[in-house]
């Protein structure tokens, strides 16, 4: 009987543990559904950053919900008009990266997030903050390349960056297109861990190089 009520505990807890993990799954699932029409809507990417920190709240082990609420939070940040609201978002994406970082340290897809949040921060005036935070993206984007070298997307990022860079910092499309091209070329092979890992970016790179074109 004591046997019996051992076994009976253990498939309780397993099946609870299963229960949540499926959850877990399904309310990532729906919101990455959602993330590349929230573009069109600032105010519905907004909304994604908050139900991925509430998804990260109560699966405080699952790096990734942490990280897809830094991902919306940056672009949110990239998209307002305000600039001087940008910086707090942009805070606030640091916040939920570290967060995702202490669960999963030496990750290319985090410091690629590292490498835009610093981007954001620099795009309130370019000018005055290049040394500073260029520094720092450039220093995220390198570090992702290495920690993954079959990751497309601090390539991506890189050419992007270039891209708008103007043609007197050494920036424009001539520039840009090696750097777009190489993540192109990765895109073609590059396969996610899992069903929820990243997997943005190659639209872009497809957009970003037909405008160079």
């Amino acid at each position: 009987m004591k046997k019996l009520i051992i076994v009976s505990a253990l498939l309780s807890i397993s099946f609870l543990s299963f229960s949540q993990s499926d959850k877990y799954v399904g309310a990532m699932k729906k919101n990455l559904a959602a993330i590349d029409t929230s573009f069109q809507n600032p105010a519905s990417l907004l909304t994604l950053a908050n139900n991925f920190e509430r998804i990260a709240t109560a699966e405080k082990n699952q790096w990734l919900a942490y990280y897809y609420a830094a991902f919306c939070q940056v672009n949110y940040g990239f998209m307002l008009q305000d600039k001087d609201k940008v910086d707090g978002f942009a805070d606030k994406a640091t916040d939920l990266i570290n967060k995702a970082d202490s669960l999963m340290p030496n990750n290319s897809e985090i410091s690629c997030i590292k490498s835009m949040i610093a981007s954001c921060h620099m795009m309130v005036n370019p000018m005055q903050r290049w040394q500073e935070y260029g520094a720092e993206s450039n220093g995220n984007m390198e570090k992702a390349m290495q920690q993954d070298p079959n990751n497309p997307r601090p390539y991506y990022l890189k050419g992007q960056g270039l891209k708008y860079t103007p043609e007197q910092f050494g920036g424009g499309c001539k520039t840009a297109k090696p750097a777009l091209q190489t993540a192109l070329d990765k895109y073609a092979t590059f396969k996610p861990a899992g069903e929820l890992d990243p997997n943005w970016g190659k639209a872009q790179v497809e957009m970003l190089i037909k405008t160079c074109n």
